[in-house]
C-alpha cells in the first residue's frame, strides 16, 4: 500500500538546557502565541477602521484588544479544559476530581474553549459598556488563522491522526497502530482555518461588519460546518471506540462498526450551526445601519 512519511519534525521548537532547569518552546505553545499575536492584530485593524462599523464608528479603541485577546486567552484555557472533562470524560474526572487541573497531562476541548472565550468578551465587553455582538463580530474575523496554526501543530505533534485509508496519500503516524491513516490534521487546517479565512475576508469585504451578529454568525456556522465534515475522517475519542464502534460514533443508528452515526464534535458542532445561521438571519432581516 503506497503511503507517504511522516515528516520527522521534532515537536519542540527549540530546547534550552541551564542544568538546573529545562525550557522548551513547543510548536503547539508557539502556534498559540502567533494566533493571538494576529488575532490582536487583526482586531486592533479593525477599531482603526470606522468606516467598517455600523453608523461610521467602531465601538472599540485600537489599544482595548490587548486587553480583550487576555481575557479571551483565559476563557479559552478554563473553558477548553473545563469542556474536555464534562463533554468527554466526566465520569473519570468525576471519579479523579484532583486531576481536572492537570492540564499539563493533555486533554482540551475546542467547543469548550470556545464557550469560555465567548463568555469572556461577554463579560469584557459589559465592563467597559459596549456591545458584545459587534465585538464578536470582529473577534469572529481573526480566530481562523489561529485554527489553522493549531492543527498543523496538532500535525507537526503527531497527535489527532485520522481513520484508517487506502488513499495514496496515507500516512503512518508515530504512536500509532501502524496502519495507514488520513492526515486529518491538515484536512481540519484547511476547513476550519484556511478556507474560513477566506470566507470571513469575503464576507468583510462585503459590508457584513455594518450588520452586527452577521459575521460572528458565520463564524458560527462555518465552523459547526467546516467540523462537521473533518470528524468523518478523524479517528473518534479514545473513550468512545471500540471494535464494535470504530470511528467512536457517541450516537449511532443502526448495529455493528460499519453503523451510521454522529462522532462528539458533530453533536457539538450542531448548536454552532444552528445558532450561527439564526444570527445570519437576524443580522440581514433589520435594516443595515446607515
Amino acid at each position: 500500500m503506497l503511503v507517504l512519511p511522516f515528516p520527522a519534525i521534532d515537536p519542540a521548537l527549540f530546547t534550552l538546557d541551564l542544568g538546573f532547569i529545562q525550557f522548551s518552546l513547543r510548536w503547539y505553545a508557539l502556534a498559540y502565541i502567533v494566533g493571538l499575536a494576529i488575532g490582536w492584530a487583526v482586531v486592533a485593524g479593525l477599531a482603526r477602521r470606522d468606516a467598517l462599523w455600523p453608523g461610521g464608528r467602531s465601538p472599540i479603541t485600537p489599544k482595548d484588544p490587548e486587553d480583550l485577546l487576555a481575557w479571551i486567552a483565559v476563557g479559552v484555557i478554563l473553558g477548553g479544559r473545563l469542556g474536555f472533562v464534562f463533554f468527554y470524560q466526566p465520569g473519570y474526572y468525576l471519579a479523579n476530581p484532583a486531576e481536572i487541573l492537570m492540564v499539563w497531562q493533555g486533554g482540551m476541548s475546542f467547543h469548550g474553549g470556545f464557550l469560555g472565550a465567548v463568555l469572556a468578551l461577554v463579560f469584557w465587553c459589559r465592563s467597559k459598556g459596549v456591545a458584545p455582538v459587534s465585538v464578536g463580530d470582529a473577534v469572529a474575523v481573526a480566530t481562523p488563522p489561529g485554527l489553522l496554526l493549531g492543527r498543523l501543530a496538532n500535525f507537526v505533534n503527531g497527535e489527532l491522526w485520522g481513520r484508517p485509508t487506502d488513499v495514496p496519500w496515507a500516512m503512518i503516524f508515530p504512536g500509532s497502530d501502524g496502519l495507514p491513516r488520513h492526515p486529518s490534521q491538515l484536512y481540519q487546517a484547511a476547513l476550519e482555518g484556511a478556507a474560513l479565512t477566506v470566507l470571513m475576508v469575503w464576507a468583510l469585504r462585503r459590508g457584513w461588519l455594518r450588520r452586527p451578529g452577521a459575521l460572528t454568525g458565520l463564524f458560527f456556522a462555518g465552523y459547526g460546518a467546516a467540523r462537521a465534515i473533518g470528524e468523518n475522517f478523524r479517528q473518534g475519542d479514545a473513550q468512545f471506540v471500540s471494535p464494535a464502534n470504530p470511528n467512536g460514533h457517541v450516537w449511532r443508528f443502526g448495529a455493528g462498526p460499519d453503523a451510521f452515526g454522529l462522532t462528539m464534535g458533530q453533536i457539538l458542532s450542531l448548536p454552532m450551526i444552528a445558532v450561527g445561521l439564526a444570527l445570519i438571519a437576524v443580522a440581514f432581516a433589520r435594516r443595515a445601519p446607515a
